[in-house]
Protein backbone atom coordinates (compact mmCIF):
# COMPACT_ATOMS: atom_id res chain seq x y z
CA UNK A 1 0.00 0.00 0.00
CA UNK A 2 1.63 3.24 -0.63
CA UNK A 3 0.91 5.59 2.25
CA UNK A 4 0.02 8.87 1.52
CA UNK A 5 -0.98 10.10 4.96
CA UNK A 6 0.32 12.97 6.67
CA UNK A 7 1.87 11.01 9.92
CA UNK A 8 2.68 12.27 13.54
CA UNK A 9 4.37 10.71 16.66
CA UNK A 10 3.71 11.45 20.13
CA UNK A 11 6.12 10.12 22.44
CA UNK A 12 5.78 10.50 26.37
CA UNK A 13 9.19 12.14 26.58
CA UNK A 14 12.64 11.46 25.36
CA UNK A 15 15.21 11.77 28.69
CA UNK A 16 16.19 7.85 28.50
CA UNK A 17 17.46 5.16 26.00
CA UNK A 18 14.66 2.71 27.35
CA UNK A 19 13.39 -0.08 25.63
CA UNK A 20 9.76 2.54 24.82
CA UNK A 21 12.07 4.43 22.94
CA UNK A 22 13.60 1.55 21.30
CA UNK A 23 9.90 0.81 19.96
CA UNK A 24 9.34 5.05 18.65
CA UNK A 25 12.80 4.46 17.00
CA UNK A 26 11.78 1.27 15.34
CA UNK A 27 8.15 2.90 14.76
CA UNK A 28 9.65 5.76 13.03
CA UNK A 29 11.64 3.85 11.16
CA UNK A 30 8.62 3.36 8.68
CA UNK A 31 7.66 6.72 8.69
CA UNK A 32 10.93 8.40 8.28
CA UNK A 33 9.60 12.10 8.05
CA UNK A 34 7.36 12.17 10.42
CA UNK A 35 7.30 14.83 13.71
CA UNK A 36 7.99 13.29 17.03
CA UNK A 37 5.95 15.08 19.42
CA UNK A 38 6.93 14.54 23.23
CA UNK A 39 7.12 16.63 26.14
CA UNK A 40 10.59 17.19 27.35
CA UNK A 41 13.63 16.12 25.22
CA UNK A 42 17.09 16.25 26.22
CA UNK A 43 19.75 15.30 23.63
CA UNK A 44 22.50 14.31 25.54
CA UNK A 45 19.88 11.72 27.73
CA UNK A 46 17.54 10.29 24.54
CA UNK A 47 19.11 8.00 22.34
CA UNK A 48 21.94 10.06 19.73
CA UNK A 49 19.79 8.88 16.92
CA UNK A 50 16.94 11.45 17.95
CA UNK A 51 19.08 14.34 17.60
CA UNK A 52 19.09 14.03 13.44
CA UNK A 53 15.00 13.04 13.97
CA UNK A 54 12.05 15.64 13.95
CA UNK A 55 11.64 15.96 17.59
CA UNK A 56 9.50 18.91 18.72
CA UNK A 57 8.84 19.47 22.46
CA UNK A 58 6.27 20.99 24.62
CA UNK A 59 5.98 24.23 25.95
CA UNK A 60 7.36 22.67 29.64
CA UNK A 61 10.68 21.60 27.75
CA UNK A 62 11.87 25.17 28.67
CA UNK A 63 10.56 25.98 31.60
CA UNK A 64 13.13 26.15 34.53
CA UNK A 65 15.17 23.06 35.07
CA UNK A 66 13.07 20.96 33.26
CA UNK A 67 15.97 18.74 32.27
CA UNK A 68 16.89 17.73 35.33
CA UNK A 69 13.85 18.26 37.44
CA UNK A 70 10.82 17.35 34.44
CA UNK A 71 8.77 15.28 37.39
CA UNK A 72 8.46 19.19 39.22
CA UNK A 73 5.85 19.50 36.55
CA UNK A 74 3.80 16.54 36.66
CA UNK A 75 0.20 18.19 37.08
CA UNK A 76 0.75 20.07 33.96
CA UNK A 77 1.80 17.02 31.83
CA UNK A 78 -1.49 16.10 30.88
CA UNK A 79 -2.28 19.90 29.62
CA UNK A 80 0.71 19.83 27.62
CA UNK A 81 0.31 16.95 25.67
CA UNK A 82 -3.94 18.07 24.39
CA UNK A 83 -1.47 21.50 23.62
CA UNK A 84 -0.24 19.67 20.71
CA UNK A 85 -1.55 20.83 17.43
CA UNK A 86 -2.41 17.42 15.37
CA UNK A 87 -4.83 19.11 13.42
CA UNK A 88 -3.21 18.66 10.17
CA UNK A 89 -2.42 14.92 10.57
CA UNK A 90 -4.07 11.83 9.40
CA UNK A 91 -2.17 9.12 11.78
CA UNK A 92 -1.15 9.48 14.91
CA UNK A 93 0.93 7.11 16.38
CA UNK A 94 1.53 7.43 20.34
CA UNK A 95 3.95 5.21 22.30
CA UNK A 96 2.76 5.81 25.54
CA UNK A 97 3.76 4.49 28.86
CA UNK A 98 1.84 7.90 31.11
CA UNK A 99 0.57 10.66 28.78
CA UNK A 100 1.08 10.25 24.72
CA UNK A 101 -2.28 8.01 24.52
CA UNK A 102 -3.77 11.79 26.18
CA UNK A 103 -3.04 13.41 22.67
CA UNK A 104 -6.08 14.85 20.96
CA UNK A 105 -6.28 13.75 17.04
CA UNK A 106 -8.59 15.53 14.69
CA UNK A 107 -12.00 14.05 13.82
CA UNK A 108 -11.01 11.33 10.68
CA UNK A 109 -8.06 11.09 11.77
CA UNK A 110 -6.91 7.55 12.93
CA UNK A 111 -5.49 7.27 16.54
CA UNK A 112 -3.04 4.25 17.28
CA UNK A 113 -1.59 3.71 20.57
CA UNK A 114 1.54 1.42 21.54
CA UNK A 115 0.45 1.12 25.15
CA UNK A 116 3.95 -0.11 26.81
CA UNK A 117 2.09 -0.14 30.44
CA UNK A 118 -0.58 1.36 32.16
CA UNK A 119 0.65 4.38 33.65
CA UNK A 120 2.98 2.82 36.72
CA UNK A 121 2.96 5.26 38.99
CA UNK A 122 -0.76 5.97 38.71
CA UNK A 123 -1.83 2.75 39.13
CA UNK A 124 0.20 -0.82 39.79
CA UNK A 125 3.42 1.37 41.36
CA UNK A 126 1.18 3.85 42.88
CA UNK A 127 2.23 3.38 46.40
CA UNK A 128 5.81 3.07 45.82
CA UNK A 129 6.20 6.39 43.57
CA UNK A 130 5.23 8.23 46.23
CA UNK A 131 7.18 6.72 48.92
CA UNK A 132 10.40 6.71 46.64
CA UNK A 133 9.82 10.78 45.29
CA UNK A 134 12.91 12.30 46.68
CA UNK A 135 10.33 15.38 47.81
CA UNK A 136 10.26 16.79 51.20
CA UNK A 137 7.96 15.40 53.36
CA UNK A 138 4.83 17.83 52.93
CA UNK A 139 5.14 17.71 49.05
CA UNK A 140 4.73 13.94 49.97
CA UNK A 141 1.53 14.24 51.91
CA UNK A 142 -0.24 16.27 48.70
CA UNK A 143 1.17 14.36 45.94
CA UNK A 144 -1.59 11.64 46.63
CA UNK A 145 -4.48 14.47 46.10
CA UNK A 146 -2.59 15.07 43.41
CA UNK A 147 -2.22 11.34 41.54
CA UNK A 148 -5.80 11.17 42.43
CA UNK A 149 -6.80 13.42 40.11
CA UNK A 150 -3.86 12.02 37.28
CA UNK A 151 -5.68 8.43 37.81
CA UNK A 152 -9.02 10.39 36.79
CA UNK A 153 -7.09 12.09 33.50
CA UNK A 154 -5.11 9.05 32.98
CA UNK A 155 -8.71 6.71 32.51
CA UNK A 156 -10.64 9.04 30.57
CA UNK A 157 -7.38 9.53 28.32
CA UNK A 158 -6.90 5.69 27.30
CA UNK A 159 -10.39 6.22 26.00
CA UNK A 160 -9.01 8.44 23.10
CA UNK A 161 -6.87 6.21 21.42
CA UNK A 162 -9.03 4.45 18.23
CA UNK A 163 -6.69 1.75 18.58
CA UNK A 164 -4.14 0.06 21.09
CA UNK A 165 -1.69 -2.42 20.84
CA UNK A 166 1.14 -3.58 23.69
CA UNK A 167 3.94 -5.65 24.17
CA UNK A 168 2.81 -8.49 26.12
CA UNK A 169 -0.14 -10.14 27.38
CA UNK A 170 0.87 -9.46 30.73
CA UNK A 171 0.20 -5.57 29.39
CA UNK A 172 -2.36 -6.55 27.96
CA UNK A 173 -4.35 -7.85 31.09
CA UNK A 174 -3.68 -4.56 32.82
CA UNK A 175 -5.06 -2.26 29.98
CA UNK A 176 -8.12 -4.40 30.43
CA UNK A 177 -8.04 -4.16 34.23
CA UNK A 178 -7.32 -0.60 34.46
CA UNK A 179 -8.66 0.76 31.02
CA UNK A 180 -11.25 -1.55 30.33
CA UNK A 181 -9.97 -2.04 26.96
CA UNK A 182 -8.47 -4.56 24.44
CA UNK A 183 -5.06 -4.05 23.12
CA UNK A 184 -3.16 -6.44 20.47
CA UNK A 185 -0.25 -7.92 21.18
CA UNK A 186 3.11 -7.06 19.34
CA UNK A 187 6.36 -7.69 21.17
CA UNK A 188 8.66 -5.30 20.86
CA UNK A 189 11.46 -5.05 19.23
CA UNK A 190 15.01 -6.60 20.18
CA UNK A 191 18.04 -5.81 17.89
CA UNK A 192 19.49 -9.37 17.90
CA UNK A 193 21.67 -8.91 14.46
CA UNK A 194 23.44 -6.35 16.48
CA UNK A 195 24.50 -8.89 19.30
CA UNK A 196 27.01 -11.79 18.10
CA UNK A 197 26.08 -15.34 19.33
CA UNK A 198 29.11 -15.97 21.65
CA UNK A 199 30.31 -19.81 22.69
CA UNK A 200 32.36 -18.84 25.40
CA UNK A 201 32.14 -20.15 29.06
CA UNK A 202 31.30 -16.62 31.25
CA UNK A 203 33.01 -16.01 33.90
CA UNK A 204 30.49 -13.56 36.10
CA UNK A 205 27.11 -13.24 36.54
CA UNK A 206 25.19 -10.07 34.78
CA UNK A 207 22.33 -8.00 35.30
CA UNK A 208 21.11 -4.59 34.69
CA UNK A 209 19.08 -1.75 33.70
CA UNK A 210 17.26 1.33 35.39
CA UNK A 211 18.48 1.37 39.02
CA UNK A 212 14.77 1.68 40.37
CA UNK A 213 13.43 -0.19 43.38
CA UNK A 214 10.21 -2.10 41.85
CA UNK A 215 13.16 -3.96 39.29
CA UNK A 216 14.53 -5.39 42.63
CA UNK A 217 18.20 -4.94 42.15
CA UNK A 218 18.97 -5.36 45.77
CA UNK A 219 17.70 -8.76 45.90
CA UNK A 220 20.76 -10.16 43.54
CA UNK A 221 23.34 -7.77 45.12
CA UNK A 222 22.06 -9.62 48.68
CA UNK A 223 22.24 -13.03 47.24
CA UNK A 224 25.43 -12.85 45.49
CA UNK A 225 26.78 -10.30 48.90
CA UNK A 226 26.44 -14.29 50.40
CA UNK A 227 27.38 -16.09 47.67
CA UNK A 228 30.98 -14.23 47.14
CA UNK A 229 30.90 -14.63 43.60
CA UNK A 230 31.10 -12.66 40.68
CA UNK A 231 28.66 -10.32 39.58
CA UNK A 232 28.18 -6.85 37.12
CA UNK A 233 25.23 -4.59 37.16
CA UNK A 234 25.11 -2.28 34.31
CA UNK A 235 22.90 1.67 34.51
CA UNK A 236 22.11 4.18 36.79
CA UNK A 237 19.40 5.29 38.74
CA UNK A 238 17.97 6.67 42.31
CA UNK A 239 18.74 2.78 43.96
CA UNK A 240 22.08 3.38 42.63
CA UNK A 241 23.78 4.29 46.30
CA UNK A 242 21.51 1.67 48.42
CA UNK A 243 22.60 -1.06 46.27
CA UNK A 244 26.51 -0.14 46.84
CA UNK A 245 26.14 0.03 50.30
CA UNK A 246 24.29 -3.47 49.81
CA UNK A 247 27.42 -5.32 47.56
CA UNK A 248 29.96 -7.11 48.29
CA UNK A 249 33.52 -6.92 47.30
CA UNK A 250 32.74 -9.26 43.92
CA UNK A 251 29.87 -6.97 43.21
CA UNK A 252 30.61 -4.63 40.40
CA UNK A 253 28.53 -1.39 39.36
CA UNK A 254 29.22 -0.46 35.64
CA UNK A 255 27.58 2.93 35.31
CA UNK A 256 25.81 4.11 31.98
CA UNK A 257 27.73 1.92 29.27
CA UNK A 258 27.20 2.29 25.24
CA UNK A 259 25.97 -0.38 23.38
CA UNK A 260 29.41 -2.20 22.30
CA UNK A 261 30.42 -2.32 25.98
CA UNK A 262 26.72 -4.02 27.12
CA UNK A 263 27.38 -6.23 24.19
CA UNK A 264 30.39 -7.52 25.10
CA UNK A 265 29.33 -8.06 29.21
CA UNK A 266 26.84 -10.45 27.40
CA UNK A 267 29.10 -12.05 25.66
CA UNK A 268 31.05 -12.87 28.45
CA UNK A 269 28.65 -13.59 31.14
CA UNK A 270 27.52 -16.58 32.51
CA UNK A 271 24.04 -15.78 32.55
CA UNK A 272 21.77 -13.35 33.04
CA UNK A 273 19.49 -12.61 35.79
CA UNK A 274 16.08 -11.03 35.69
CA UNK A 275 14.37 -10.64 39.25
CA UNK A 276 11.62 -8.29 38.69
CA UNK A 277 8.23 -8.70 37.54
CA UNK A 278 8.48 -6.30 33.86
CA UNK A 279 6.37 -5.84 31.19
CA UNK A 280 8.23 -7.46 28.55
CA UNK A 281 11.99 -7.44 29.73
CA UNK A 282 14.20 -6.22 26.64
CA UNK A 283 17.37 -6.65 28.55
CA UNK A 284 16.42 -10.75 28.75
CA UNK A 285 16.42 -11.17 25.37
CA UNK A 286 19.34 -9.44 24.12
CA UNK A 287 21.43 -11.69 26.68
CA UNK A 288 20.07 -14.63 25.05
CA UNK A 289 20.73 -13.36 21.65
CA UNK A 290 24.29 -13.68 22.79
CA UNK A 291 23.50 -17.21 23.45
CA UNK A 292 23.37 -16.80 27.02
CA UNK A 293 20.93 -18.41 29.67
CA UNK A 294 18.63 -16.21 32.15
CA UNK A 295 17.57 -16.87 35.39
CA UNK A 296 14.24 -15.13 36.12
CA UNK A 297 11.68 -14.18 38.26
CA UNK A 298 8.73 -16.23 37.23
CA UNK A 299 6.30 -13.53 36.97
CA UNK A 300 5.15 -10.91 34.43
CA UNK A 301 6.71 -10.76 30.79
CA UNK A 302 9.27 -12.88 31.16
CA UNK A 303 7.15 -15.69 31.21
CA UNK A 304 6.34 -15.16 27.59
CA UNK A 305 10.09 -14.72 26.29
CA UNK A 306 12.26 -17.60 28.90
CA UNK A 307 11.58 -21.43 28.04
CA UNK A 308 12.45 -23.31 31.48
CA UNK A 309 15.11 -25.85 30.55
CA UNK A 310 16.01 -24.71 26.96
CA UNK A 311 16.45 -20.26 27.20
CA UNK A 312 16.91 -20.28 30.89
CA UNK A 313 15.33 -21.12 34.65
CA UNK A 314 12.38 -19.47 36.73
CA UNK A 315 12.53 -18.86 40.36
CA UNK A 316 9.26 -18.77 42.08
CA UNK A 317 9.36 -16.18 45.15
CA UNK A 318 11.21 -13.24 44.72
CA UNK A 319 13.89 -13.37 47.26
CA UNK A 320 17.47 -13.33 47.90
CA UNK A 321 17.47 -16.94 48.31
CA UNK A 322 15.38 -18.07 45.60
CA UNK A 323 18.24 -16.04 43.49
CA UNK A 324 21.41 -17.70 45.63
CA UNK A 325 19.47 -21.68 45.17
CA UNK A 326 18.89 -20.82 41.45
CA UNK A 327 22.57 -19.68 40.62
CA UNK A 328 24.22 -22.70 42.53
CA UNK A 329 21.90 -25.14 41.14
CA UNK A 330 22.60 -23.75 37.30
CA UNK A 331 24.23 -26.20 35.80
CA UNK A 332 26.00 -24.11 32.24
CA UNK A 333 26.43 -27.41 30.44
CA UNK A 334 22.89 -28.10 30.27
CA UNK A 335 22.65 -24.80 27.98
CA UNK A 336 22.91 -25.01 24.14
CA UNK A 337 23.53 -21.12 22.68
CA UNK A 338 22.93 -21.66 19.38
CA UNK A 339 19.18 -22.67 20.47
CA UNK A 340 19.21 -19.80 23.18
CA UNK A 341 20.10 -17.81 20.11
CA UNK A 342 17.65 -18.59 17.42
CA UNK A 343 14.97 -18.29 20.47
CA UNK A 344 15.87 -14.71 20.94
CA UNK A 345 15.69 -13.84 17.07
CA UNK A 346 12.08 -14.78 17.33
CA UNK A 347 11.92 -11.19 18.88
CA UNK A 348 14.24 -9.11 16.06
CA UNK A 349 13.34 -5.44 14.75
CA UNK A 350 12.37 -7.06 11.46
CA UNK A 351 10.18 -9.42 12.97
CA UNK A 352 8.37 -6.20 15.04
CA UNK A 353 8.53 -3.99 11.63
CA UNK A 354 6.87 -6.34 9.74
CA UNK A 355 4.00 -7.12 12.00
CA UNK A 356 3.79 -3.26 13.07
CA UNK A 357 3.29 -1.99 9.10
CA UNK A 358 0.75 -4.93 8.27
CA UNK A 359 -0.69 -3.68 11.23
CA UNK A 360 -1.04 -0.10 10.44
CA UNK A 361 -1.86 -1.07 6.95
CA UNK A 362 -4.88 -2.66 7.74
CA UNK A 363 -6.00 -0.25 10.20
CA UNK A 364 -5.93 2.05 7.79
CA UNK A 365 -7.33 0.46 5.46
CA UNK A 366 -10.48 0.03 7.43
CA UNK A 367 -10.55 3.78 8.52
CA UNK A 368 -10.29 4.57 5.01
CA UNK A 369 -8.22 7.54 4.98
CA UNK A 370 -5.44 6.91 2.18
Amino acid sequence: MLWRMKVAFVHDYLMQDGGSERVLLALHELFPQAPIFTLFFDPKRAHPSFRSLPVKSSFLNHWPLAPKHYEWYLSLMPHAVESFDLSTFDLIISSSASFAKGAIAAPGSLHICYCHTPTRFLWQERFGYVNELPQPRIVKRFLPYLLHRLRIWDRLAADRPDIMLTNSFTSRERIKRYYHRDATVIHPPVDVDRIPLSRTPGTFWLSGGRLVSYKRFDLIVKAFDKLNMPLKIFGRGPEEKKLRALAGEKTEFLGAIDDATKIGLYQNAIGFIHPQVEDFGITAIEAMAAGKPVIAFGKGGITETVIPGVTGEFFSNQCWEDIGNAVVRFKPEKYDPEVIRRHAEKFSKQRFQEEARAFIDQAVAAQKIV
